[in-house]
């Protein structure tokens, strides 16, 4: 059962650039969901997680994780935070599993029980047979996954994927998202944004559709259907029609 506890409430979140890239932004993820947040190029979703991670400074509003202010409290916000962009950072001279125990011991894991987790992780994403290997030599699908291994060695409560799947081939893709499943199942939280939207419709259990830096529809895929009196459209159909209302109405 999901609990009443919002992981994740955003209220009036603004962040403006050259322009304003996210505007008054207003956003509830529950405790144990999937929610996939999907717009299109410059929407607004990648600087609305940077600003959730606790990467960006918003202009105006505030993120509460867990109860915890992420503002006033970042530390004690990122202890239960895992943050994966769409460009893997990993650093080439280690291994991954000695990448993995690095990040580990930052958080303060005892080694005891980052070993073996750093281990099963990087098995359950089809890496044993590099585990001993310099990821200098690794395809940017090879690095996004020792870096989703590396957000999730200290188990986070919250999982904030940018565009996890970018660069992933159909193997890989599969166990990532295997993965991500297996966590939720468990109760952790995942918000990720994607361009793919049938891995939102497949795998999501709320979808957030952003437009112009503001959340123009929200709900399951069933919920956005009958919001947009659609029975049996997809969600690609109703993300064109969505996306673009919002762009006449600007």
């Amino acid at each position: 059962m999901k609990a009443d506890l919002p992981a994740l409430q955003v209220q009036g979140l603004t962040k403006r650039f050259d322009r304003l890239a996210v505007d008054g932004l207003e956003l509830t993820v529950r405790a144990g969901e999937f929610y996939a947040l999907v717009g299109p190029n410059g929407a607004g979703k990648t600087t609305t997680l940077r600003m959730v991670a606790g990467l960006l400074r918003p202009d105006a509003g505030s993120v509460s994780i867990f109860e915890v202010d992420a503002l006033h409290d970042p530390i004690a916000a990122k202890q239960m935070v895992a943050w994966v962009s769409d460009e893997p950072m990993i650093y080439d001279k280690l291994t991954p599993l000695e990448y993995l125990e690095f990040v580990a011991g930052l958080w303060g894991v005892d080694p005891s029980v980052s070993t073996p987790a750093a281990r099963d992780l990087l098995i359950s994403l089809g890496l044993e047979p590099h585990l001993s290997e310099r990821c200098e030599g690794f395809s940017k699908g090879m690095r996004q996954k020792v870096a989703l291994a590396g957000a999730l060695v200290h188990d986070p409560r919250l999982i904030i994927l940018d565009e996890p799947l970018t660069g992933l081939d159909a193997v890989s893709a599969r166990h990532v998202k295997g993965l991500l499943g297996e966590r939720v199942r468990g109760g952790c939280t995942v918000i990720m944004t994607t361009h793919i939207l049938e891995v939102a419709e497949r795998m999501a259990d709320r979808i957030g559709v952003i437009a112009a830096g503001r959340l123009v529809a929200e709900g399951t895929l069933t919920e956005l259907r009958e919001q947009n009196g659609h029975a049996n459209t997809s969600l690609e159909d109703l993300f064109i029609a969505l996306v673009d209302v919002k762009a006449e109405a600007a």
